[in-house]
Formats: C-alpha cells, structure tokens, sequence
C-alpha cells in the first residue's frame, strides 16, 4: 500500500486509540504513570518514524509490518533506558505487542472495512481523520487528569543531613539535591518508589526493602551500614549507578531474597567495595549486569538458594575466596565477566573458597561464556554435584 503522509499520520493517530484507553486505566488502577508515558513515546517515536517511511518506504507492502514493528519496538525500549522511565520490562513489551497487534488488525481490516477507498486514498480517513485531529485536545486533557491521579508526589531533600531512618510507606519520589544525606537508613514498604541522588550514611541497613514492587534505587551511594548496604526481602527492585562502601567481617553490599515468584530484580552499573559479599541473590529471580565488586573476603557476587540468575559483563577484583558463586540448585547464566586476582582463604579449610573465580556447587548449574579470568588461584571449580557448563 501506498500511504499519503497524511494517511500515515491519521491511521497512526486512530489506531492508538484503544491503546491509550488501555495505557490510562493501567495507570489508575496500578497508581503508576509508566504506562501512559510509554503510551506517550510510542505514539511519538511512531510519529517521527511515519515522516521517515514517507520519504523512504513509500509503498509498504504488508510483510514490512514487521520489520517496522521491531524498528519501532526497539527505539521505543531504547528511550525509555535513555529518559529513565521506570516501567517493569515484560509489562511494557506486552503492551507494546497488544498495541502493535491492535493497529495491524484496523489497517489491514477496520479501515479498509469502514473505509472501501481507504486504500486508495492512501490511508487517509477523510472525516473521520479530521476528527481524530479534533480530539487530539481532549485526549491531552484525559492524559493530564490520569496524571493527577496517578503521579507519585516527589519528596525533594535539601543539601545537609536529615535524620533517619526514614519511612517510605507509599508510592513516592525521593529525589536529593547536591550534598543531601540521609543519616540512619531509608525503609521502604510501598510499591512504587523512587530513590534518587543520595548519599545514605549508617543504620542496621542502608536502604530496607520489604514486600514492594517497582522499586527504583538510582544515583544513590551507601556507607557505614552494620549489615547490608541495600537489603531487599520479598521485593522487585532496580538498582542503577550505585556506590556502596562497606566494612564489618559479616557485612554485604547488596543482598535481593525470597523473591523468585515476583519480577525480576535487577542491579546494573553499580560499585560494591568490601564486606563479606557484594551482590547476593537468595531464592530470586536476578540480573546482575556490568557491576564492579571488589575487596569481598567471601564472595564477590553469588547467586544462590534456588535462585535464576543472569551474571553478565561484571568485573571482580581482589576477592578473597570466590569471585562468582553459583549455589544450591541455582542456575545461572555468567557471560562476559572479568575475575582478576581471585585469592584464597588461608583461614578457612573450605575447598570452596581457596581463591576460584567461578564456582558451582551443590546442584547448581553454572553456564559459562567468554567469561576473563586472569590471576586467581584458581579459575572454576564444581563441587559438591555442581555442574559447570561451558559453551
């Protein structure tokens, strides 16, 4: 088919319709604006792109569809990486299927049904497309009215020190100004929380998770906790750009468990120093993607208790007794990771921790790949019915 740029724009515009119904009763029942943001990208990265095929791909020939689709899907997915939208990953790819399905059955059958000449007018609606113009401004109204309905109120701390801990009980932003720290520890038991831009200095824990979904940790830097840096129990979490500064022969930088039934919880980007393990999974569902660990006296990243777990492109430095450790009937996928310098534990007389950079054990299965292992004591050891696959 052969579309004007005015029938591309106009069927573009009618076939969002359902979607955007859709993308705004999401957001009030779920009290999340994630989906009408992504609705909102969609229809612009769809806009922009229908420019392009015009000048480009001026008859479209059914199969294109999908080629396109994925175009768009992909730039799409990669803005809302790039502008920060917390929107949980399967959810969004759903939607963003449902919605492509949805425009594929009205282009290739609604419109042509309603509109015998639409084809030949190249995809333009006539009356109907001026209408669909006209309520363009309603449906900005519609989109500001979910906004006041959903959007999360943002908490913005001054620079100094406030006193903790504190309480996050319900969907909200907490967003630091330059030099705000948080003195005591953050708990959080509500769904859909951000913390953003702060330093979290002391307190059993720095930052508590229990029993919440959807939860965002960015730009935040951790010191001085007692226990674990980032505790998160019966939670879904992302974490991004973290720092944490651990000390304690019992500590742990970043320790996700008992969550294996909820999404997956995922840390990226993040610098763990010290403490007896660095990130830690207990029976969860985790992917622990282009992290720095260093000066564990443990483990420095380890997936365990039944956990699934992707361990990719992470770099291990300096770790007493494991660099990455998969255990106890997990399986784990660890591709692309550097271990250097791996040493072992002269006090402990565990064959498991006399300095592997990759360890399987009891029941778990490692899948290893690419993976750059260079002075360890030892480089991947399976014990105990582990199993290490390589391929």
């Amino acid at each position: 088919m052969s579309y004007t740029l005015r029938g591309r724009l106009e069927s573009r515009l009618a076939v969002v319709a359902l979607p955007f119904v859709v993308a705004c009763i999401v957001a009030i029942v779920a009290r999340a604006w994630w989906p009408v943001e992504l609705f909102g990208l969609m229809v612009a990265t769809g806009l922009a792109l229908d420019v392009v095929y015009h000048r480009y791909v001026p008859y479209q020939p059914g199969w294109a569809a999908v080629p396109l689709g994925v175009l768009e899907l992909g730039t799409t997915m990669g803005l809302v990486r790039v502008l920060g939208i917390n929107a949980p990953l399967e959810p969004a790819l759903w939607f963003f299927v449902g919605s492509w399905l949805v425009a594929q059955v009205l282009a290739h059958a609604g419109f042509p049904f309603v509109r015998l000449s639409y084809a030949e007018d190249g995809g333009e609606l006539g009356r109907t497309g001026t209408g669909v113009l006209l309520v363009a401004p309603i449906a900005l109204l519609v989109v500001l009215g979910t906004a006041a309905a959903t959007l999360s109120p943002t908490i913005v701390l001054d620079a100094g020190v406030h006193r903790g801990p504190l309480v996050l009980d319900h969907s909200q932003k907490l967003v630091g100004e330059p030099g705000a720290v948080v003195e005591g520890g953050i708990v959080i038991t509500s769904d859909d929380v951000v913390v953003r831009d702060l330093a979290v200095v002391g307190g059993q824990y720095g930052i508590e998770i229990h029993d919440a979904t959807n939860v965002l940790l960015e730009d935040v830097s951790i010191s001085g906790a007692t226990m674990d840096g980032v505790h998160a129990r019966r939670s879904s979490l992302t974490i991004r750009r973290c720092n944490v500064r651990m000390d304690g022969d019992y500590t742990q930088g970043i320790d996700i468990s008992f969550a294996l039934d909820l999404p997956p919880s995922r840390v990226t980007s993040c610098t763990v120093v010290g403490g007896q393990e660095g990130i830690v999974s207990h029976m969860a569902h985790v992917d622990f993607h282009e992290n720095e660990v260093r000066r564990t006296t443990l483990r420095g990243i380890a997936v365990t208790e039944m956990s699934m777990g992707k361990v990719r492109e992470n770099m291990v430095e300096d770790a007493v007794g494991v660099g990455i450790y998969c255990g106890d009937y997990s399986q784990c996928e660890v591709s692309s990771n550097a271990v250097r310098r791996t040493q072992p534990d002269l006090k402990s007389s565990d064959a498991g921790l006399h300095g592997h950079a990759i360890v399987a054990h009891f029941y778990a299965t490692a899948r290893v790949e690419d993976n750059l292992l260079e002075q360890n004591a030892s480089n991947m050891h399976a014990y105990a019915d582990g199993t290490i696959r390589r391929r």
